[in-house]
């Protein structure tokens, strides 16, 4: 990687920190490096989730580039994990000196670096901005909130974020609504999703679904959920129940796999009704949500490609910070409660559940839109080559 980058072209610093990113941040990628005159893009990945190889299967799959810079920063504390992210990012912002630091998410990093920009006066710039839970008990809400009021450039996804923004006293001239760049990797790679038979043969679970049979697919990652041992009981008991209806595919990261069996409550292999996989890449999980019945999730980013696939979606949360997932789309929240998750999960198979609508500018050109903003940006700023 150089150590500057020309100064007579415009330079932009792109982050990356967990699987959820990635799927932002390649669109974006790609429509900056449409723009004319060009603009230098660096990428860094900060390495939060400490999972190389997968982290190398999403990239794969979405057609990526390594990243020029990996701060390989690991799992830890939310306090240990954001201090080295600062601590490693400093001196690679200070070195590459860009026009701006472009952001997406929610996560550590992306609080971790937005701070560091901000205070060395480098413009931060928010994909995925304005989005609210209001449950200060999560630590993604604290790194929404913050990261907001220090970013120059705001893109939104839903109109409920605009609101939210003008609420916390962010100036509208900063708000461009431009849609859900998630939409965009999920619109360009449904095509080569892997189908939900060949994800069950990888993982020797051929036996999990006969042809043609209906299945739900569970995710779990959120701290509030994984880490609460007491709810993880409920929340496996629920799905204990719903696997003598309806077989469950379960992709397992290393945390939530570590939990489960810490608490003695991981599936066997060979569970008649739950088929624990290992971590699913991007392509993978298309083909398992695209074609599943029900989808039982805590993760934001499946409750909009759900709304996307219009694939009926119980969010294991008692709020979202994606709210017209549930307004127009095929989210319900559904909270913790055994008997409420598997009165639902009954409903649907019944009934068919929600199906909802792809809201407006879900339309897999978001990034163009992210794009055409930054350009002219940088015009404004005089960035660009002359």
């Amino acid at each position: 990687m150089p150590d500057t980058v020309p100064p007579h072209r415009a330079h932009l610093l792109c982050v990356v920190a967990a699987r959820p990113n990635l799927m932002k941040m390649a669109p974006i990628l790609a429509a900056l490096g449409r723009l004319r005159p060009a603009v230098d893009v660096s990428l860094v990945h900060t390495g939060q989730h400490d999972d190389a190889a997968m982290d190398a299967r999403q990239f794969a799959a979405l057609g990526l580039a390594p990243p020029q810079l990996d701060l390989a920063v690991g799992q830890s504390s939310h306090a240990q994990q954001t201090a080295e992210v600062m601590r490693r990012f400093e001196p690679a912002l200070r070195r590459l000196a860009p026009q701006a630091v472009l952001l997406v998410g929610d996560v550590n990093s992306t609080l971790a670096c937005a701070l560091v920009a901000a205070k060395l006066g480098v413009p931060v710039l928010h994909v995925e901005a304005g989005l609210r839970s209001y449950d200060r008990r999560m630590p993604e809400e604290i790194n929404r909130v913050l990261t907001d009021q220090l970013a120059e450039l705001l893109f939104t996804s839903e109109p409920a974020a605009l609101n939210n923004l003008l609420l916390e006293g962010v100036a509208a001239a900063r708000i461009h609504h431009v849609g859900n760049v998630m939409i965009d990797s999920l619109l360009a790679q449904l095509p080569r999703a892997v189908p939900t038979a060949t994800v069950l043969a990888r993982a020797g679970r051929r036996d999990l679904l006969a042809a043609g049979q209906r299945y739900a697919v569970l995710t779990l990652q959120r701290p509030a959920n994984v880490d609460h041992p007491a709810r993880l009981r409920k929340l496996m008991a629920a799905v204990r129940k719903i696997s003598q209806q309806l077989p469950v595919i379960f992709p397992l990261d290393p945390h939530t796999r570590a939990r489960l069996g810490e608490g003695g409550l991981l599936p066997p292999p060979d569970a008649p009704g739950v088929a624990c996989l290992p971590p699913a890449d991007y392509l993978e999980m298309l083909g398992l949500m695209k074609d599943a019945s029900v989808v039982l999730t805590d993760s934001g980013g499946v409750q909009e490609e759900t709304t996307a696939l219009g694939v009926p979606c119980l969010t294991l949360r008692e709020n979202t910070e994606r709210p017209i997932t549930v307004s127009e789309g095929s989210n319900t929240v559904a909270g913790h409660d055994p008997a409420v998750i598997l009165a639902l999960c009954e409903d649907i198979l019944r009934h068919g559940g929600k199906t909802g609508r792809r809201p407006a500018l879900w339309d897999g050109q978001a990034a163009g839109r992210i794009a055409g903003v930054v350009d002219a940006w940088l015009q404004r700023r005089g960035a660009h080559a002359r």
